[in-house]
């Protein structure tokens, strides 16, 4: 997205299981259109951030893994069903009853990696948190990835390939400890130009107002 001198990058540091980076990711949607009416139009490239770098490969059973994190499975389940009136308010319906694994994350930044060198980043990073919190798919399962690869616009079988393979892992894994030397403690965080602004899903009015403000300060400094 460009108009001219107006056009900046957002950066979105996030995992794929966090359902706050859902929810943040339909509050940018709000602070884009609003931020366009500005005739202030950005380009939005998503980062890696793994909320749980030491997970087994194969991912962990979450009724298990949530209950030695939270101290028993009454206390997730209300933790859900907080989140899921969340998502709920920007139009997001979770089905976290549906999922029974806790999934590494590591091939799925594998996978948004490749589809933001193929064009089509923010629609693959769409299909794999609605696979994730909408369906209750594995997203450590190299054919649920490929598939929602594929819903986001990713030929299938290429998908598939590349994740038989260790192309991105480097790359994924330094990105990941770059985001923690940054000082990044939790996702989502954005970032305009390089700089990190925030954390957290606001509201989309708030983010667009933020954005707006750090983009005429770096104008100006830049003047």
């Amino acid at each position: 997205m460009e108009t001219g001198s107006t056009a900046g990058r957002i950066d979105v540091i996030s995992d794929a299981i966090c359902p706050w980076c859902y929810i943040g990711k339909r509050q940018l949607e709000r602070a884009l259109d609003i931020l366009e009416k500005d005739r202030l139009r950005f380009t939005v490239a998503w980062h890696p951030f793994q909320l749980n770098p030491d997970m087994p490969a194969e991912g962990v059973d979450r009724e298990k893994y949530r209950v030695a994190k939270f101290g028993s499975l009454e206390r997730s389940r209300q933790m859900d069903q907080r989140i899921t009136e969340t998502a709920a308010t920007v139009g997001i319906e979770f089905h976290l009853e549906k999922l029974t694994r806790t999934p590494n994350t590591l091939n799925a930044h594998r996978l948004i990696r490749f589809a933001g060198q193929k064009g089509a980043q923010d629609d693959v990073v769409e299909a794999l948190f609605y696979e994730y919190f909408c369906n209750g798919g594995d997203i450590g399962n190299a054919q649920v990835l490929a598939s929602a690869g594929n819903k986001g616009g990713l030929d299938y079988e290429e998908v598939l390939a590349m994740l038989a393979t260790d192309e991105g892992k480097r790359e994924v894994l330094a990105g990941d400890q770059m985001a923690r030397q940054c000082g990044i403690q939790g996702v989502p965080s954005f970032a305009l130009q390089g700089h990190v602004l925030f954390s957290g899903a606001v509201p989309g009015e708030e983010m667009a107002d933020t954005f707006r403000r750090a983009w005429e300060l770096l104008k100006s400094k830049a003047a």
